[in-house]
């Protein structure tokens, strides 16, 4: 009897695993319908088209590390000031295009929400990923750049370097998920978006290392996630000779509770979206 009902338990089992499983496929390729529709909205087929996703971060990369290279010292406390430029303004400019995208993101695209399958946790995902994969690929380039005139070496520890650029991705996703929701929620948040994100370039840690800090402000300077990623991509180009101060525990607990409430936030936000 109880193998009978077992036997009779497992295609219903196996019926709701492969409606998830198909709901999840529907979702991605929503996702990736968003994508598509976001690089040609953004920037046609007119020139390069959608090569600017990487042709702009580039120009903001490779613009800043030159000036750099050009005005300071080949070296900054014994590490290569091209290199320190890169492993920090890459993910500065990653977190601060993410950010700014995803403000005006469900004004501008509100009126996909008139389709059932389209959420605006799908509008959010498309315009970060776009930004995600336009910073990566963008860095990528000019380290491949400065590697070949000699201002930088292959990084020393690829697990490290990852570790970091994924922490660093999922944070810039949980603060575009607060951002978009919160700026539908209130015009106060929406207009001074981009003030606070030039007044936190010193808590970013882009520019500095921690170690480079009076030990008094190092562990004030450690609550900002963006520091711990940075400190945890700079070990992983230059290795120990860094001396790169991080807490992978504090950087994921936090991190994830910064998800958290953005996709709490963001299933909510629908209620305070005015489509047209």
């Amino acid at each position: 009897m109880a193998a009978q009902r077992q036997v009779s338990a497992s295609p219903q089992h196996d019926r709701r695993s492969s409606s998830l499983l198909g709901l999840f496929m529907l979702q991605c390729r929503v996702i990736g319908a968003l994508l598509f529709r976001e690089m040609h909205t953004r920037y046609g087929r007119e020139n390069i088209g959608f090569l600017w996703v990487i042709g702009e971060p580039i120009l903001f990369c490779a613009g800043v590390a030159i000036a750099w290279t050009a005005i300071r010292n080949s070296h900054e406390h014994n590490l290569p000031t091209t290199a320190i430029v890169l492993t920090g303004y890459v993910p500065l400019t990653m977190w601060r295009h993410c950010l700014g995208r995803a403000v005006f993101a469900f004004q501008s695209n509100g009126s996909l929400l008139f389709h059932r399958q389209v959420t605006p946790l799908d509008i959010i995902l498309a315009r970060t990923i776009l930004e995600i994969m336009g910073a990566l690929g963008a860095g990528f380039l000019v380290f491949l750049g400065a590697w070949f005139l000699g201002y930088m070496e292959p990084p020393k520890n690829y697990g490290m370097l990852y570790l970091g650029l994924g922490f660093h991705c999922l944070f810039s996703l949980a603060t575009a998920l607060l951002v978009a929701a919160l700026s539908e929620m209130s015009e106060l948040i929406e207009k001074s978006i981009n003030i606070f994100s030039y007044l936190s370039l010193p808590f970013s840690g882009a520019f500095m290392m921690v170690d480079w800090l009076p030990p008094r402000w190092q562990s004030a300077i450690l609550l900002s996630p963006s520091v711990d990623n940075i400190e945890m991509i700079r070990e992983g180009q230059f290795g120990d000779s860094a001396h790169a101060h991080y807490d992978i525990f504090y950087d994921g607990w936090i991190t994830f509770v910064l998800l958290l409430i953005g996709l709490s936030l963001t299933l909510r936000a629908r209620r305070h979206i005015v489509v047209q």
